[in-house]
């Protein structure tokens, strides 16, 4: 792990650092960090969002914070303040080796302190009881909650019903970009994260190793882009896993599934999940996972009627905001 740069090139006590854009050196330094952690906790600290960031530089308004102990690299934190109605999200990780030292608390409260007088939310993956205990020391209250659902692809599938007059086929790189874009601002226009993707959070994802168009299927009407079903497959060497942060098998997710409002209750999106379901089969596949709010009891209804089952969960915690404890 890094040295610190304090006096001597060793600081003793904890210590923050807080950064705009990240250089590839601290990056590398925290993916390790990551990566240790996911080993100790079996689910990965972070979101594909913030291991993007990591890896690309991300939007320069991001913050990242920088924990260090006795010269080593202890802790890490990123604050996104980019939602203007919601507020900035946080998440952190502090390495399994300078756990139970309150460095989780003290990371919290830098992260409220960047946040200033503006709500702070704060996510956490797995729904640990340390995360949990570090939430209600910091003030924090349990506010949304993120299903992970599972099911197995050698039990029977039903065939897609696709309408009359809708045609499926898979994404055309360096074509299909911001006619997409467009239909998931529309299908998502109240979801607080997905609707707010840009052709920049699409084009990262298409730099990806796991990023695979014939994987990603839209639907059309009259020529118009009407839905999508957007699959993916971890795989073990892949950055990031299925989750789980064990040793695994490749595993499918059903990544994004959307529809224009206008085509709401037509049956569409329960056959393009179906579509994409039997494309992960036959990349030859045995599991396939899905994310889904937990109050999002339609979509949840849909996947249960699918075959889906609750697998586990991500906690978001909120308090009012303030300058800091």
């Amino acid at each position: 792990m890094p040295k610190s740069d304090g006096p001597g090139g060793q600081d003793d006590g904890p210590r923050i650092r807080v950064k705009g854009p990240i250089g590839e050196a601290d990056a590398r330094a925290v993916l390790s960090l990551v990566s240790a952690a996911t080993e100790e906790d079996g689910v990965e600290p972070l979101s594909e969002h913030v291991m993007l960031h990591l890896r690309y530089g991300g939007d320069p308004r991001a913050r990242n914070l920088l924990l260090t102990s006795h010269g080593e690299l202890a802790g890490y934190a990123h604050l996104d303040p980019t939602d203007p109605v919601e507020g900035p999200s946080g998440e952190l990780v502090i390495h399994p080796a300078h756990r139970r030292q309150g460095l989780g608390l003290l990371l919290t409260r830098a992260l409220a302190a960047e946040a200033g007088e503006r709500p702070l939310r704060l996510w956490a993956h797995g729904d640990l009881p340390a995360a949990v205990r570090l939430a209600a020391a910091a003030g924090f209250e349990r506010v949304r909650a993120l299903w992970q659902m599972r099911r197995s692809l050698e039990a029977p599938l039903d065939r897609p019903q696709i309408a009359d007059g809708v045609k499926v086929r898979t994404f055309v790189v360096g074509q299909d970009e911001d006619e997409w874009t467009a239909l998931n601002s529309r299908a998502f226009a109240r979801h607080p994260e997905q609707g707010a993707w840009t052709r920049e959070d699409l084009d990262l994802r298409e730099r990806e190793a796991w990023f695979d168009p014939d994987g990603f299927f839209l639907a059309e009407r009259d020529g118009k882009l009407v839905g999508f079903h957007w699959t993916k497959v971890h795989r073990p060497a892949d950055e990031g896993s299925a989750g789980d942060g064990e040793a695994h098998d490749p595993i499918g997710e059903v990544y994004v599934v959307g529809v224009d409002p206008g085509e709401r209750g037509s049956g569409l999106g329960r056959a393009l999940t179906l579509v994409g379901l039997r494309h992960l089969r036959s990349q030859g596949l045995s599991q396939v996972m899905l994310y889904v709010d937990e109050t999002n009891t339609p979509a949840i209804r849909l996947y249960e009627s699918l075959g889906f089952t609750h697998w586990g969960t991500d906690i978001m915690f909120a308090r009012p905001g303030s300058s800091g404890d």
